[in-house]
């Protein structure tokens, strides 16, 4: 009796225990959980749990990003970086220009979008100051580093057109000077060799300093000094104002200073054109020396030479004449040519003074820079670009 009496009471304390053990579990979850009890007037007292639902929103992937800092802001790459751009789009078909109107049958896509960042050391931020339907495919012969009116080094690129064509503003940014006079660093300097310019100072900048791009010989000014403006804005119209040989733009990059002795090469610049690639090179003597305005030719393998021959498919550069050139810090060029469409193509570099041609097959690749190092005799050397001096790490 004594013993039963002992487990009754051992089995009560056990149930005890269990119920003050599931009540806490209960007590708990009510912290998390939306608990229902039935109201008084239903037939059932089943105990009803509402489990709130997660929401989850995953963080959409991007190419690239334009970061905020207390100075400035600045285009950042992703920290990681893919050799190749992802998706590649195709090359675009050159055999018929949207426009029938146009003489030409190659037509220029528009560019990729910016800022363009498809490997840590390039810094495509800024789109073309000249809309994709109203200009031609290739620039004029002059381009960064060139020498025009027999001394002159040429510190931009001059993109031909017709007089009127809009220009459009490169990036996001204010205005700091429109008008005569920008070269002469004056207002209302008539005799200006750059016409009617406008300068604006961008909205981000680059490893610390500020950008500012400068848009030249233009027929019509159309914004104001002050004035803030957005990449695709209207600025002004091109023309002939200041000392050219004809109706175009003049474009400057300027790194650090709005000032003729720091501009960079814009080719490394403005985003290229959806499936086309710029190549980039280096042109030395046997010593390694930066060699002057040596020619360089580029054209298709035969087997991408499409059957209209009325189209000149041979793209001409010319390296650098050093003086007031910069080069970029990572790349060290002294020859760019930029817009060339994706494929396989023959790299020629006749050198007169020795009466020999070298020549190497070369892939340029979809928004991407092809290199290549030339050294006087040595011919072609398949090495990678130069240790920069600056690191590219990006800005918190």
């Amino acid at each position: 009796m004594k013993r039963a009496l002992e487990i009754n009471l051992r089995q009560r304390g056990m149930l005890i225990q269990g119920g003050l053990f599931f009540a806490a579990i209960l007590l708990l979850g009510a912290c998390s959980m939306d608990i229902s009890f039935p109201s008084a007037d239903q037939d059932t007292a089943t105990l009803t749990i509402y489990t709130p639902a997660v929401s989850f929103t995953p963080s959409e992937p991007t190419e690239t990003h334009v970061s905020l800092n207390l100075i400035t802001l600045t285009p950042l790459a992703i920290p990681e970086i893919s050799s190749t751009p992802e998706p590649i789009p195709p090359t675009p078909d050159l055999s018929n220009h949207p426009d029938p109107q146009k003489s030409f049958t190659a037509w220029r896509p528009p560019v990729y979008p910016v800022p363009w960042v498809p490997s840590s050391q390039d810094h495509f931020y800024f789109s073309n100051p000249i809309a994709a339907n109203a200009i031609d495919p290739a620039y004029s012969t002059y381009g960064y580093g060139d020498v025009f009116f027999e001394d002159a080094v040429h510190t931009g690129i001059d993109i031909p057109g017709d007089i009127g064509t809009p220009i459009l503003a490169a990036g996001d940014g204010k205005i700091i000077y429109a008008g005569f006079g920008v070269y002469r660093g004056g207002n209302e300097i008539f005799d200006d060799p750059y016409g009617k310019a406008v300068v604006i100072e961008h909205s981000f900048g680059y490893q610390g300093e500020s950008l500012f791009t400068l848009y030249a010989h233009l027929d019509e000014i159309l914004v104001e000094k002050g004035q803030d403006v957005t990449t695709g804005d209207q600025i002004g119209l091109l023309g002939e104002t200041g000392k050219t040989t004809g109706p175009h733009l003049h474009f400057e990059v300027r790194v650090g200073k709005n000032e003729y002795f720091s501009t960079r090469n814009p080719d490394l610049w403005i985003s290229p054109p959806l499936g086309w690639g710029v190549l980039v090179g280096q042109i030395l003597t046997y010593e390694g020396r930066l060699l002057e305005q040596q020619a360089v030719y580029i054209y298709p393998i035969k087997e991408q030479v499409p059957q209209d021959e009325s189209i000149n498919y041979l793209w001409i550069g010319k390296s650098y004449q050093n003086q007031a050139i910069n080069c970029d810090p990572y790349y060290k060029e002294n020859l760019t040519i930029a817009n060339i469409p994706a494929g396989t193509y023959i790299l020629s570099i006749p050198v007169t003074n020795i009466g020999y041609s070298y020549q190497e097959i070369v892939e340029i690749r979809p928004g991407q820079v092809t290199f290549f190092k030339f050294n006087l005799w040595r011919g072609f050397t398949r090495e990678n670009p130069p240790t920069p001096e600056v690191f590219f790490s990006p800005s918190p």
